[in-house]
Formats: C-alpha cells, structure tokens, sequence
C-alpha cells in the first residue's frame, strides 16, 4: 500500500459509547474532518478534539455498536457537507443530506459545508420589520421580526409543532417564501405526520424538511441543525428569497450537546449542562439573520423542562430571540386556543417606532385590560361578579370578549375541529380589537367571538347560535 495511503489512515483506539478516539501515525485530521470507519466504511465519525500529536478524539454521527478497537479508519479530509439548491425542494433529508422520503435520490447536486461562519456586521440589515403571521395573538401582542428568531417556550402537549405547522402554511400561501423544518430529536411518527399533512395542504413543493430522529446518535442530533441552517442561507444569499426556517426542538440540540459532553469526559455545569451551552447554541443562532439580499426568520419551539423558565436552557435561548411566545397548559385546558399566553409573552417589536402609535397604544390597552381581570379573578372566585364596581365589571366583560376573540382556528387542524382555517390580517386584527374595547360587542354572547377570524364573523356566529337556540 502506498506511504500516502498509510498516512491518511487511523486505528480505533477507544470506544466510549458514541466518542470514540482514533490513533493517526502522522496527518492528524484537523477539527470538524469526517472520518470513514467499520465494515464497508459505514460508521462516520466528526473530529471534535485532537488530545495529543497521534490521538484525536471524535464523535459518530451513525450508530458505532458493532464497532470494535483496532479498526482501520479512513480520513475523507473533507467536513461534513449538506445539498443546496432548488432540487432540494419538496424533500425530506437526513443530517448527511441523504434523502429518506422514498423517492428518488438526488444527482448532480451542489453541495456546502455546514460549518460555515455568520454574515459579516457590514452585510446585516439594520431595518427592523414585522413578519405577518396571519395568528391574532401573535400578530397584535408580540409580533414577529422579519430575519429574526422567535421562541414557542411550552411544556410537553400544549401546542408548539401545531403553531409551527401553522406557520409553514401562512409562510408559504401568504408570503410566498420558501419554508425549512428542521426536526431535532423528533419522534419518527411526528415527522411522517407532517411530510403528509404539508403534502395534503398543497405547500409541499416550497417546503424542505431535515430530521435528525430519537434513536439517532447524539452527534446526528447535534448537526441536523447546521445542515438546516445551510440549505436556508443558500435560499437566502444564492435565491435572494425569504426564508421561514422552523426548528422543532432547540432544547434537543442542547441535550444533544449534553450527552456528547457527558461521553467527552467534561465536567459538567449547572443543572448537569455541558459547560460549553452558551457557545454551541450561539454558533446555530448567529447564523440564523436577515442580510441586504434575504431574511431567515427563524421560529424555534423550546421544551421548558419541568415547565421552569429558569432552567439553563430556557435562559440561553430567550437571549437569542426577539420575541418570546410563552404557551399556558392552563389556557390550553380552558379552550383558548392558540393557547399562548398574553401577559407572560413579549417581543422587542412591540415598540412604537416599529408598529407605530395605534398597533402600539391598542396592544398596550390589550394587555392593560387582561391584566386587570387576571387580579380581579380571585374576587370574583370569592364573591361573585355582582359585588364587582360597575367599571370592573366592564373590564371583565371586555377581558372575556378579547380573550376569545384572539382564539382562531387554524387551516392544519381543520380535519380535527371542522372549522375552516382563518388567516387574519394585522389590521383586521386591530380592528376587532379596538372594536371590542370600545364595547362595541357588549350585547354580543361571549361564543360569538370564539374562534372566529375577523371581527364580522361574530355576527354570523350570534345569528347561526340563535337559529339553533330556537330549533325545537
């Protein structure tokens, strides 16, 4: 065998679950190199740390169970490379860029590495724009940035992938951009759910979706967010189109990151954390911007363990994001639903020179309004609405009415509701609301306006309610 061969090739010298450390004689592989290892060269291993001058320590992105000491690797001398381009497009990948829809492979496609570098400050846009999501609450009370990243934070079952898949489908009907889903650590099942349910909506061919699955290996977790990230900056900066990328879970990236720490031998921080969090969650968000040719818009769902918001990894993301989207169980259980919850969701759009002095002194009456009837609740548990003064007892008539009206139903949950899907402007948003303060609907029954999607719709609901109310 050729010296040169030789020297390109490595001994498996460790394995420690999915890290596994590798001998080189000489060349040692710099970092983020992929290796080739195991029978037929199957097992593909990330260098993530060189220990001395002959050991680099790294980490499998395929399953290494039947990998065994002294097995020969190969170095590729190459990272790892993701598909880029509009042949991309209505498929479904894996963290390789690998295609597992059960259709044709791809050919002939250019491809990048995943470990690319942030746009430069000169290249960032400094416009600060609203991003319509055609959702009320989100719209009139923590609207959305164009180019920038937003957190569903929730626990388990109350509603993030249906918000996110809501959001695919107003991305690509209303705006016309393209959508990215990226799944980290999703349940196969969730992921064949949506590839149909987008299929069925017709949105399919603007749409690209990667998973890195559960049983997947940590390493694959960890990455399918960069190969994401790399076909979205291709659409970004080669297409100059607008890019809704959506990431459902980030908190399954930093467990990722967590188990891999584990198996480095690194000490972990607080709460059991890898001490590095910080840093490799702000390597995948910096990179995640709006340019002078295109915008990324990123929404992020967050698993908040144990529903603690002063968990390490809710902290690390809400300071990455510009609006906050904070999903109640207890909203959830009463029916309002999308169950977000009003006064402990923020965004730094909601300013008045970005929305202007209407969106802004109406959003500001909203939350008012809300807020006072969550105090006046425990009165009203005690004694009664009828010991309330009349003005209170005015606030909660308008809290109640508001609180439905900012109920929708939404297009991908039409087959579970049998409510047609409603996509509700801003201004037709702002407008039921201003109309409802000024109680214009006090003579309205509160279901009129439950999930609704403008304000006109509440009179059709009361007339169809008393028709049926009147049926013998």
């Amino acid at each position: 065998m050729p010296d040169n061969e030789l020297s390109n090739q490595g001994i498996v010298v460790t394995v420690r679950g999915n890290i596994i450390d590798i001998f080189f004689e000489s060349n040692l592989p710099p970092i983020y190199t992929l290796l080739k290892t195991g029978k037929d060269k199957k097992i593909l291993v990330e260098v993530l740390s060189q220990l001395d001058k002959n050991h680099i320590r790294g980490m499998a992105l395929t399953q290494a169970q039947k990998l065994s000491r002294g097995a020969i690797v190969e170095n590729t001398g190459e990272t790892l490379t993701a598909p880029v381009g509009n042949n991309v497009l209505s498929r479904m990948f894996d963290v390789f860029g690998n295609t597992i829809d059960d259709r044709e492979e791809l050919s002939g496609v250019q491809r990048r590495t995943i470990h690319c570098e942030p746009p430069p400050l000169a290249r960032r846009s400094v416009k600060s724009e609203i991003f319509e999501t055609g959702i009320k609450i989100i719209d009139v009370l923590m609207p959305l940035e164009r180019g920038g990243k937003a957190g569903f934070f929730g626990g388990a079952g109350v509603g993030k992938t249906v918000l996110l898949t809501e959001m695919i489908h107003n991305m690509i009907g209303y705006h016309k951009g393209i959508s990215i889903f990226c799944g980290i650590g999703e349940r196969c099942r969730e992921g064949e759910e949506l590839y149909r349910e987008m299929k069925n909506a017709g949105v399919l061919d603007n749409m690209v979706m990667v998973f890195g699955q559960m049983n997947e290996p940590p390493g694959s977790r960890f990455r399918v967010g960069q190969t994401a990230l790399t076909m979205a900056e291709y659409f970004r900066d080669d297409e100059k189109r607008e890019v809704l990328l959506l990431i459902d879970n980030i908190f399954r990236f930093i467990q990722a990151g967590s188990e891999i720490s584990g198996l480095m031998g690194q000490m972990p921080s607080r709460l059991g954390y890898q001490p590095t969090m910080g840093t490799e969650l702000s390597k995948l968000e910096e990179r995640i911007a709006s340019t002078d040719t295109g915008a990324i818009t990123s929404i992020q769902a967050v698993y908040v363990p144990a529903d603690d918001f002063t968990d390490p990894s809710a902290v690390h993301t809400f300071s990455h994001l510009s609006a906050s989207i904070v999903l109640s169980r207890k909203r959830a259980g009463e029916g309002f639903l999308p169950a977000v919850d009003p006064l402990k969701s923020n965004s730094k759009m909601a300013t008045p020179g970005i929305v202007g002095e209407r969106h802004y002194t109406l959003s500001r009456e909203i939350r008012k309004t809300l807020a006072q009837y969550e105090e006046l609740k425990d009165i009203i548990a005690m004694l009664g609405l009828e010991q309330l003064s009349p003005e209170d007892r005015n606030v909660v008539f308008r809290a109640r009415r508001l609180e439905r009206f900012l109920t929708q139903p939404f297009f991908t949950t039409e087959q579970f509701t049998n409510l047609k899907g409603r996509f509700v402007s801003l201004k037709e948003s702002l407008d039921g609301c201003e109309r409802i303060l000024k109680d214009e609907f006090m003579e309205y029954p509160e279901s009129s306006l439950y999930m609704i999607g403008n304000i006109d719709e509440a009179k059709e609901k009361m007339e169809s309610l008393k028709a049926t109310a009147n049926k013998p």
